[in-house]
C-alpha cells in the first residue's frame, strides 16, 4: 500500500530581486521594495512530501534518515545564507519563492521519493512544485469581513429555516472570511517568477477584497441577490472574478480556497480549455469540515 509522508524543516534567509540588464528605475518598477540593497529576509518554511510503499515497520522512510538528508541537501546551506550568491541556480534565476521551490526538488530529487515540495515563504505566501518542469504553483492568502443570509427567495422563512438553519435568519450574520488564491503557470528562466506577484495580488485585492469586505452580500453585491452566498457559491463568485485577470497576467487561475470558519471551508478549481479564454471547467465544490 502506498503513502505519502510529510516532513517539515525550516531555515532563515535572506535575498535580493535585482536584474542586472534593467536600470535602477526598471529594477525598481518591476520588484518594488524587493531591490534594496543588501536585501531582506524571511523564516522560511519547507515541506517535504515523499511516496512510497509501507514497509514491514510500518513506514515509508526512516524520518530519522529524511531528516539528515534535507538538512545535508538544502537547510545547512540555505540557513543564514544570502541565496542570490549561495546556490549557481540563483545566480541564473532569482531565487523567487516558486523557483527555491523547483530547486530544492532538484537538489532533494536525487535522495528521497517526492511528490511535492510546498515553500512557504510568510504565512500568506507560499509556493508548490510536482517536479513538471518549469511549472508551478503560487498561493497567496487573505481576508475579508462579510455579512451574509442563507435563503432562497422563492421560498418562505419556515422553508429556508429548514434548509439553513439559523443561517436563514431574517437579519442575517456574519464571517471572518480566509482566503486562498492559487495560480500555476511557467517560471520565466530569467525572473524566477511565474508572474508579476505584485499584478497578482492587486488583481485579489482590487476585484475582491476591496468590493467584498464589510459588505451584507446579499444586498451589497448584484450577483447574490438571486444567488444564496454559501461559501461554495462565494468561492466560484470568485473564481470567476479572477480567472481572465490571472490569464492577463500570463498565469492561469488553478484553486480558490475559501475558510469561511476554522470548521467550514471549500475549494474550487478552475481548468482551461485550448484556444478559449471564456470556458472552464469546475470541479464540484468540496465543503469540508474539521
Amino acid at each position: 500500500m502506498k503513502c505519502i509522508i510529510n516532513r517539515r524543516a525550516q531555515f532563515s534567509a535572506s535575498h535580493r530581486y535585482w536584474l542586472p540588464e534593467l536600470t535602477e528605475a526598471e529594477n525598481v518598477e518591476r520588484f518594488g521594495l524587493c531591490t534594496r540593497a543588501p536585501g531582506h529576509g524571511h523564516n522560511y518554511v519547507l515541506y517535504v512530501s515523499m511516496e512510497g510503499e509501507l514497509d514491514e515497520y510500518g513506514m515509508v522512510l526512516n524520518l530519522s534518515d529524511v531528516k539528515q538528508v534535507i538538512k545535508k541537501e538544502v537547510t545547512s546551506q540555505l540557513d543564514f545564507a544570502y541565496l542570490n550568491d549561495t546556490w549557481e541556480e540563483f545566480r541564473q534565476t532569482l531565487p523567487t519563492t516558486e523557483n527555491m521551490a523547483r530547486v530544492i526538488w532538484q537538489r532533494l530529487a536525487p535522495h528521497l521519493p517526492l511528490v511535492r515540495i510546498q515553500l512557504f515563504e510568510h504565512p500568506e505566501l507560499w509556493a508548490e512544485y510536482e517536479g513538471n518542469g518549469m511549472e508551478a504553483y503560487l498561493t497567496i492568502s487573505t481576508h475579508f469581513s462579510a455579512a451574509h443570509r442563507l435563503a432562497l427567495p422563492s421560498l418562505t422563512l419556515e422553508q429556508n429555516s429548514e434548509i439553513y438553519g439559523k443561517c436563514a435568519r431574517v437579519n442575517g450574520h456574519g464571517h471572518n472570511y480566509h482566503l486562498e488564491v492559487t495560480i500555476k503557470g511557467e517560471i520565466n528562466p530569467h525572473t524566477g517568477m511565474i508572474a508579476d506577484l505584485v499584478a497578482f495580488q492587486n488583481a485579489v485585492d482590487d476585484l475582491i477584497v476591496e468590493p467584498l469586505d464589510h459588505t451584507f452580500l446579499n444586498k451589497d453585491i448584484p450577483y447574490f441577490a438571486e444567488v444564496v452566498p454559501t461559501a461554495e457559491n462565494i468561492a466560484v463568485y470568485i473564481r470567476d472574478i479572477l480567472k481572465q485577470p490571472i490569464r492577463e497576467i500570463g498565469a492561469q487561475l488553478h484553486k480558490v480556497k475559501l475558510i469561511e470558519s476554522p470548521n467550514n471551508s471549500c475549494e474550487v478549481y478552475c481548468t482551461y480549455e485550448p484556444e478559449s479564454t471564456s470556458a472552464s471547467e469546475v470541479r464540484e465544490p468540496v465543503l469540508a469540515q474539521a
